[in-house]
């Protein structure tokens, strides 16, 4: 499984031309823990849900060159789902093998402290969330 870091997908995000959900895709994988912000474009798939959504992800992303995932830090359910992620899509299209599956190092909690006043990157932010140091 590939690793990005926060640096990587800035760039990959400011890229003139490219453009979410068409040359990549952020899937966001946290739960109840979707609050104070986001990366800009990120498509919300709670861990909790993740196995019975899976499938149709991986059917509506198929032709996505490069998908990332990430949760609040990408230690457990960020690279999990990845990983059920690769797995499915090899069931589905078993002949498929152009699209880049990668995980987030330090998911948006690091994420979020370099870039959370870039509007192209982050949105939705909300400081008071992030006062909380166990966030």
């Amino acid at each position: 499984m590939k690793w990005i870091n926060g640096d990587e997908l800035a760039g990959i995000m400011k890229t003139e031309g490219k453009e979410a959900k068409k040359d990549f895709l952020v899937v966001d994988v946290r739960d109840d823990d979707f609050i104070g912000g986001n990366i800009v474009g990120a498509k919300n798939e709670p861990s909790n849900e993740f196995l019975t959504s899976v499938d149709a992800l991986v059917k509506e992303t198929k032709d996505v060159p490069l998908v990332i995932f990430h949760c609040a830090l990408s230690q457990v359910r960020g690279p999990k789902a990845a990983r059920i992620y690769e797995e499915a899509k090899k069931k589905l299209y078993p002949d498929e093998d152009k699209q880049e599956v990668a995980v987030l190092r330090d998911g948006f909690t690091q994420f979020q402290v370099k870039y959370k006043d870039d509007p192209k990157l982050v949105e939705n932010y909300d400081a008071e969330v992030w006062k909380n140091e166990y966030h």
